[in-house]
């Protein structure tokens, strides 16, 4: 038997739909235990809007959009990340370490991405 929640031979639309379950109980998980995944998403919340209103061009607001959108997506693979090793190894490793410390790098450069858009849009 299949460890996917997706059951096998489930095609079209009943996919879809189960798939679109699927990831907004994981965006529910996200906001109820992860206080970085809230704050990003809040961040996001006033950060999206100011988007469409310094950007001059598409582009520019694309840029700004998406480099928020990026840290909510890398925030959320870094929180599965931790979880899949505190479900793995609750006692300390150096290999559980490496991998936690590895996700927060990539959120703290996506963080750096984000505020290199913005400085480039908005310091023409």
């Amino acid at each position: 038997m299949s460890d996917s929640p997706t059951p096998k031979g489930q095609r079209g639309l009943a996919r879809i739909v189960k798939a679109f379950g699927y990831s907004c109980d994981g965006l529910g998980a996200a906001w109820r235990n992860e206080a970085a995944f809230r704050q990003e998403t809040l961040l996001a919340a006033v950060a999206i809007p100011l988007a469409f209103v310094l950007g001059q061009t598409g582009v520019e607001r694309a840029l700004m959009i998406g480099s928020i959108i990026l840290i909510v997506i890398v925030e959320i693979l870094n929180s599965a990340v931790e979880a899949i090793v505190d479900k793995a190894s609750p006692e300390k490793h150096e290999l559980a370490k490496r991998a936690k410390d590895m996700g927060s790098a990539a959120v703290l450069l996506s963080l750096i991405n984000a505020a290199a858009i913005w400085a480039c849009v908005l310091w023409r």
